[in-house]
């Protein structure tokens, strides 16, 4: 590695056919950029064995998995004890992705909400943070993530957070993460980064989303982890922090939401 401060991919799909040629080249190159761990996330339960073999066989990488909101009306719902189960695994570390995505898939808002319900139950009941993905349902998104608190606290990173501000303070008010992609790195995403940058540095995490949103320069081509280094380097510059000050505060960040894969690294 280089001497390059270490950060995490807090999220990305490392089972996605976009990877099934050069894996360990990937994983090099991040290991390079000074990402010495990742969360690659399973978006259909069906694909769970692949995703945890992934993780069983990579020592830097860790998995979590749900229905995707775009996927919840083509899948069976999740159940909570399912998710419970696989939670057990040693390397799987949060529930989701889960969400609400209005923009492709508005027409199966209703199997969305209820799938969602059905991840914060079970982040309840196992204590791992939740995984959400939010695209146009803002107000939905607020209300529900507010009236499921109530009922039972959680934790929650908004994974690629792009959405606005009202639903980012409605997140951080519930002592919720927000999660920079490489869109915050975009050259018209200056709304986005002001919406980051007024949130609390000890709330926030990076991201690829590989193989999508891959930051400068490497826009509209592959994404991959170590490409989280060129979004924090940004974030840095968002929050007028020095990158090894604000690596530093990323890890911090992930290990408290994470705090079963910073367990695992202390055990190991």
């Amino acid at each position: 590695m280089t001497d390059a401060p270490v950060i995490t991919d807090s999220h990305c799909h490392l089972d996605f056919p976009d990877f099934d040629e050069d894996l360990p080249q990937i994983l090099s190159r991040a290991r390079e950029a000074g990402v010495h761990r990742m969360v690659t996330i399973c978006t259909r339960l069906k694909n769970e064995p692949k995703v945890r073999a992934l993780a069983e066989a990579h020592a830097p990488v860790f998995y979590a998995a749900g229905t995707h909101p775009m996927s919840a009306a083509e899948e069976p719902l999740a159940r909570v004890d399912e998710l419970i189960a696989l939670a057990r695994h040693p390397k799987f570390v949060g529930i989701g992705e889960t969400g609400l995505d209005y923009h492709y898939t508005a027409e199966s808002a209703e199997v969305q909400q209820q799938s969602l319900r059905i991840h914060i139950a079970a982040a309840r009941e196992t204590g791992l943070p939740l995984i959400i993905h939010s695209r146009a349902a803002d107000d939905d998104m607020a209300r529900i993530l507010a009236e499921e608190y109530r009922a039972g606290a959680y934790t929650c990173v908004m994974h690629c957070f792009s959405s606005g501000a009202d639903l980012a303070r409605a997140a951080l008010d519930l002592g919720f993460y927000l999660s920079m992609s490489g869109i915050a790195a975009f050259p018209k995403s200056q709304e986005l980064r002001d919406i980051f940058a007024a949130a609390p540095v000890d709330r926030i995490l990076v991201e690829t989303d590989a193989p999508y949103l891959a930051p400068p320069p490497h826009r509209g081509k592959r994404n991959e982890p170590a490409y989280s280094a060129l979004t924090a380097r940004k974030g840095a510059e968002v929050f007028g922090m020095d990158y090894h000050d604000f690596a530093a505060q990323l890890e911090a960040n992930f290990e408290r939401l994470f705090a079963k894969a910073a367990d695992f690294r202390a055990a190991a």
